[in-house]
């Protein structure tokens, strides 16, 4: 189904606010890009049919407008220190961290996150998991340094996004509190260079594509549609697993390459003692995304004859093949070709 023209608008603006955002030379041309892009973002959210799409939108602006005000409070201070000709405090370079840190829901700053998905439909999570989190992730980038601050974000956004998923039933859920375990690895990156994270990020955006594109699909929304649905499709049930345990950073699968760049940087760094919390703790994430497969594969399960979403077109599940190919074969290819060259 084709969008209408006003969300093809809010589409491309959306769009233009990211690249305004990280590609300006100004911290207020920044602040301008973000706006637009929030802007751009609440009415693709909003769904009149849907008090939960218009409950998430509100809370989603609030949150923003509030990190925003925040953000343009510091730009000022440090526009007046420069012309002042003083050196900028630690504690304001702080704080426009801490709003980036709003944007974009990392712990502990990650309270609207889970809630705010959890009303919206799976084109819009993806976005909000995905495109939101560019610009934020790209200016921190600028101003990140290895100190206390950073470590306990983290820590805390690995920790929270372990144990938050542990007792969530809604995949809109499971899924925020996965992204914000998946944005302290990238956040642990940013301190070891800038390619490593947005490879991890680029990675990270195609298995959540790739596994959103299932739950949408088959309008999968809570943990137990998994035991009900696909049951007649064994082929689409076997991608979706595949796909879960490569986000989750099993090895064999693509997740685990950019886990494992991360941790070799890091390790050459002496960061020892972050990088043993942030692999053990991420088992935590592995352990909910094995919990879905092995209720799904090895206990008995019902089988509803009336149910009849487990029709699957060809275009879709070639397209799920492919997807599924490339997160098996990813690291093995990455692999080869590094050694040939």
């Amino acid at each position: 189904m084709l969008m209408s023209p006003a969300k093809s608008l809010f589409l491309i603006t959306l769009v233009m606010g990211t690249l305004i955002s990280i590609s300006s030379t100004s911290w207020f041309g920044v602040w301008m890009g973000l706006e637009i892009n929030l802007l751009s973002f609440i009415p693709l959210m909003t769904n009149y049919k849907n008090i939960m799409s218009t409950e998430a939108s509100l809370k989603y602006f609030l949150i923003q407008t509030f990190a925003s005000a925040i953000l343009l409070f510091s730009i000022i201070l440090l526009y007046i220190f420069t012309q002042m000709h003083q050196k900028s405090f630690f504690t304001l370079d702080l704080i426009i961290s801490s709003a980036l840190l709003l944007k974009m829901g990392a712990a502990p700053f990650h309270f609207w996150f889970p809630g705010t998905m959890e009303g919206l439909n799976w084109f819009n999570c993806f976005t909000l998991m995905t495109w939101q989190k560019i610009a934020p992730l790209m200016l921190l980038s600028y101003l990140i340094q290895l100190n206390l601050f950073t470590i306990v974000v983290i820590l805390s956004s690995i920790l929270i996004g372990s144990i938050g998923g542990l007792n969530q039933t809604s995949l809109r859920k499971l899924m925020a509190y996965s992204s914000i375990n998946h944005l302290g690895w990238m956040i642990g990156g940013m301190l070891t260079g800038e390619n490593v994270w947005e490879m991890y990020f680029m990675v990270y955006s195609f298995l959540s594509f790739s596994i959103i594109y299932i739950f949408n699909s088959f309008q999968i929304f809570h943990i137990n549609q998994n035991f009900l649905t696909m049951n007649n499709n064994h082929t689409v049930k076997f991608c979706l697993f595949i796909l879960l345990l490569s986000l989750g950073g099993l090895p064999p699968f693509l997740g685990f390459l950019p886990k494992w760049i991360i941790i070799q940087t890091m390790a050459e760094m002496n960061l020892l003692f972050l990088i043993t919390f942030m692999a053990v703790t991420t088992l935590i994430t592995l352990f909910y995304y094995l919990r879905l497969t092995f209720t799904a594969f090895l206990l008995s399960h019902s089988e509803l004859k009336w149910n009849l979403s487990d029709s699957v077109n060809l275009i879709k599940l070639t397209t799920l093949l492919t997807l599924t190919s490339i997160s098996t074969l990813g690291l093995t290819l990455s692999s080869v070709t590094f050694s040939i060259i």
